[in-house]
């Protein structure tokens, strides 16, 4: 039996074309984990545990009083109940944070079947759960209740024990796993719900070493305010770039980042490297060659159209996020 790989969009590696090669000048920029602890504070993000009990706006509440800053928020609310991983961005990064929409997320769930079922009848009905599904809000959310399509990228049964079934769903942001146990139920003629939840992923914020609780968080920056010990903060903020590391990005070389931190729109002229991946009309990052995020981007064409290009717009400005004036001032050629 062959087994299918549990993928999530984020999982889509990079694939970057050289269009230009450009050394990047030291004293411009800065990479992003070379940042200060005060950059960090305003272009930061931290992949915080949720414990159970607490709202996500209480969580990012606690997060603003332990740093003592005023803006934070978090990507994707999770219930009072469900714990685990909660994207906490922090200053102007709070910005950033509609990236991970794109990136997928992943749960790790208890479904109660109110009737002994067939194992295999259990597995069949997850399976029938997967691709683009149709879902009504439950009547709790905070949405407006219309029917609305949502993708399931995989949806397993991992154990199963008399009634209780143990499962992992990868899915689209917005998907509901509590509404999603109560259709499975329906589908086994017996009903179901859900009685435990933990988010496992949201895009590359996974279970792993940067997983920090909130009481994690105290201590670092205790040891940080009381001994200038810089280590354990870094360990938990991290550059807001982590939120895009999912997304097809451009770079462009230091003379062109200016301009568009002024507005202007990408030319073909100011790109280095360009994902293989790129297609119009998708969101794009767009870099400096130090691995900065500058803004989001709409590309005209696709990546081998902008490999080509010797001249005009390849990519539309959404949004910024440098300052203006980190990099040199672009002042065109002079004339003769």
């Amino acid at each position: 039996m062959i087994k299918t790989e549990l993928k999530l969009p984020s999982d889509e590696s990079e694939q970057l074309i050289i269009k230009s090669q450009d050394i990047t000048n030291p004293e411009y920029g800065k990479i992003p984990q070379n940042r200060s602890i005060n950059e960090l504070l305003q272009l930061g993000v931290i992949n915080l545990d949720k414990p159970s009990g607490p709202t996500s706006h209480e969580v990012v509440s606690w997060v603003r009083k332990i740093l003592d800053i005023q803006i934070a928020g978090h990507g994707g609310t999770l219930d009072p109940k469900v714990t685990g991983v909660l994207p906490c961005a922090l200053g102007s990064a709070t910005r950033v944070l509609s990236a991970l929409l794109s990136a997928g997320k992943e749960y790790i769930g208890i479904m109660y079947i109110h009737s002994l079922e067939d194992p295999k009848k259990i597995e069949k009905a997850f399976k029938l759960f997967t691709g683009k599904i149709y879902q009504t809000p439950p009547l709790k959310s905070a949405v407006v209740r219309r029917m609305r399509i949502r993708e399931i990228y995989y949806n397993k049964v991992l154990e199963i024990n008399n009634q209780h079934v143990l499962f992992r769903v990868g899915c689209e942001a917005g998907t509901y796993i509590r509404k999603l146990c109560f259709d499975i139920g329906e589908t086994l003629c017996t009903g179901g719900n859900m009685l435990e939840l933990r988010r496992t992923r949201v895009g590359n914020f996974r279970e792993d070493n940067t997983l920090m609780s909130l009481q994690n968080l105290k201590d670092a920056w205790e040891l940080f305010q009381e001994e200038g010990n810089e280590y354990y903060i870094r360990k938990i903020i991290l550059p807001m770039e982590e939120m895009v590391s999912h997304l097809p990005k451009i770079y462009l070389r230091d003379t062109a980042v200016d301009a568009v931190c002024h507005g202007a729109d990408v030319a073909a002229a100011g790109i280095c490297y360009i994902d293989a991946r790129i297609k119009p009309n998708i969101q794009v990052a767009i870099m400096t060659l130090k691995k900065e995020l500058i803004g989001f981007g709409t590309p005209i064409f696709n990546a081998m159209k902008i490999y080509k290009a010797k001249s005009g717009i390849m990519v539309k400005i959404d949004k910024i996020f440098m300052k203006r004036k980190i990099y040199p001032h672009w002042k065109g050629k002079k004339s003769d």
